[in-house]
């Protein structure tokens, strides 16, 4: 376990100094409708390797700012304690007892996203948010136009790293762009690309609202940054270590970039910025996370299911939240962030999440909290949390754990560093979460939600097309006063009307559009938008979604 110096334990009690130098600005009273989210996800960062959680070895001064004047989350969890099933439970709400994606891929078989996988880019896209992600997607396949891809799921652009390995590299041969590949030829600094990028989607998106997913891949291995090491450089460390050092404050640089750039476009006090790591500090490529003390107070790091490994760093900014400068001690997960942005979006939450919105943590409305949290590492080990309570169980064979596998439990109220287990002594309370880590892992338990749109191969131009617009209700409320429309480009005739008073939830309203393109001889591309529009819990939304239609003399595409 590790100890801590007196102004360490200021900082994990919450009572820490606050730096002085604002970010803040004039601000306003409260969030607006539909802000403006930034989220950015650190890739191996350690719950202590920031300033504001007890760091004193690596600067982070931006960080330490936006934790000072916004939330600082101290029981924030990842989805999983590596890579690619941590972004799919952060992508779909989903822990990794039910997501897609449970693993990664050197652990055994990693599955892609699918269709039926609905992201958080997917619902704000519905709310007419410009979606984009530069950085580490994480899942396979490393091809254009399939259905894991990130343009196949909610975003409008993509820059950056399809697969997952691909990822390890600082000084890519290439990288991708929504649907082509961009060779680099090994010349350019990831990192520094995704944050050109990203600060142009926000000068660009300025007048709209937007998502920004800047998933970059600091401080992973190998502990790679252009020029040097900087102010380490001259440290009694090795030089993985000085290099690590360099990339966390290369990352704290690149969230300040980010920050100035929302000021000079003009949002800031449109925005919510969340920033959080994806799983525990990693001790790869000659990285000692002891150096740094990267886990804080807490008992392994990267892979493991003990606290070292999921929790996380978590920090909420933006000028315009009602509540600043606190210390956030609720337990949240990675999961909880796509029912968040969609109450953020004032959207109806769909229905069989494992996520929880925890939107009145950042307003101060009230939260309701989970039962328990839930991880899930197939064939090796899992994890519960039910309020004090943690227990980690093994697979037979699994870190020592015998022919029979191997149960701990803790209690994380005197014991944050999992080092006494009590299994013996409270075996009731062993019983019980034991059946919970039992009952947790089934099928996706999600039904569809959202407007789809598709088009028959038929009809020529000046002749009649159909497309289908179809609205299913995957929320757990009724969706009153329905109305389906079809926008199309001037010239063109479309016909159809879509109502129904009230639609349950599991139902859809499907209406067939007939639509035609003037007549001509040359091919012409428009893109139609489909719109609904209905009350939900008291609050009027407008669902959107666009499809490109092309149609040719004689045929159509």
């Amino acid at each position: 376990m590790s100890t801590h110096s007196p102004s360490r334990r200021a900082f994990i009690a919450g009572t820490g100094g606050l730096v002085t130098t604002a970010l803040v600005g004039a601000g306003q009273a409260g969030l607006p409708d539909r802000p403006n989210i930034v989220l950015v996800l650190a890739d191996d960062l350690g719950w202590g390797q920031l300033g504001c959680y007890g760091q004193d070895k690596i600067k982070t001064p931006t960080l330490d700012r936006l934790a000072a004047e916004g939330l600082r989350f101290t029981s924030a969890y990842s989805g999983a304690p590596l890579c690619a099933p941590s972004r799919a439970a952060l992508l779909t709400g989903l822990h990794t007892g039910h997501a897609t994606v449970r693993e990664n891929p050197e652990g055994g078989t990693q599955h892609s996203l699918t269709s039926s996988d609905l992201t958080f880019a997917n619902l704000l896209k519905l709310a007419g948010y410009r979606t984009a992600c530069f950085g580490k997607w994480g899942f396979g396949p490393e091809t254009p136009a399939q259905p894991s891809h990130p343009n196949s799921r909610g975003f409008d652009e993509f820059f950056g790293f399809i697969g997952h390995k691909h990822a390890h590299q600082y000084w890519p041969d290439y990288l991708w762009h929504n649907q082509e590949r961009v060779h680099l030829g090994r010349r350019s600094y990831a990192p520094d690309l995704f944050l050109q990028r990203a600060k142009e989607f926000i000068r660009e998106s300025a007048d709209e609202p937007f998502l920004l997913y800047f998933p970059t891949t600091l401080p992973h291995a190998p502990s790679q940054v252009p020029g040097g090491t900087g102010e380490y450089a001259d440290r009694p460390w090795t030089r993985a270590n000085r290099g690590h050092a360099a990339q966390v404050t290369r990352l704290d640089t690149h969230v300040a970039e980010i920050i100035r750039t929302l000021r000079e476009a003009g949002v800031a006090d449109s925005t919510v910025l969340l920033f959080a790591g994806d799983n525990g500090p990693h001790r790869e490529k000659g990285v000692t996370p002891g150096l740094f003390d990267s886990n804080g107070p807490f008992r392994a790091d990267k892979r493991d299911l003990y606290e070292g490994g999921i929790r996380v760093p978590m920090i909420a900014w933006s000028p315009s939240l009602p509540r600043r400068g606190e210390v956030v001690e609720e337990q949240v997960a990675s999961w909880d962030v796509l029912p968040t942005l969609a109450d953020l979006a004032g959207l109806p939450l769909p229905d069989h999440l494992d996520g929880r919105s925890f939107s009145g943590l950042l307003t101060g409305s009230g939260h309701t909290g989970h039962d328990y949290l839930f991880w899930n590492r197939p064939r090796k080990a899992q994890a519960v949390r039910r309020g004090r309570w943690k227990a980690v169980r093994f697979a037979p064979g699994i870190a020592g754990a015998g022919a029979s596998g191997r149960f701990e439990l803790y209690d994380l109220r005197t014991d944050l560093g999992e080092r006494r287990n009590l299994t013996a002594t409270r075996p009731e309370i062993a019983a019980e979460l034991n059946a919970l880590m039992d009952a947790s892992v089934g099928p996706d338990p999600r039904t569809p939600y959202g407007l789809r749109v598709t088009a028959a191969r038929t009809g020529l131009r000046g002749e009649p097309h159909e497309m289908v617009v179809r609205l299913h209700n995957g929320s757990a409320v009724s969706w009153n006063d329905v109305h389906l429309s079809l926008d199309v480009p001037p010239g063109w005739r479309a016909t159809g009307d879509g109502r129904r008073a009230v639609l349950m939830p599991g139902d859809s309203i499907t209406t067939t559009f007939t639509v035609t393109a003037p007549a001509g001889r040359t091919s012409l591309t428009r893109t139609l938008l489909a719109r609904a529009r209905f009350d939900a819990s008291g609050r009027r939304v407008r669902f959107r979604s666009r499809r490109k239609l092309t149609v040719v003399h004689g045929a159509a595409v």
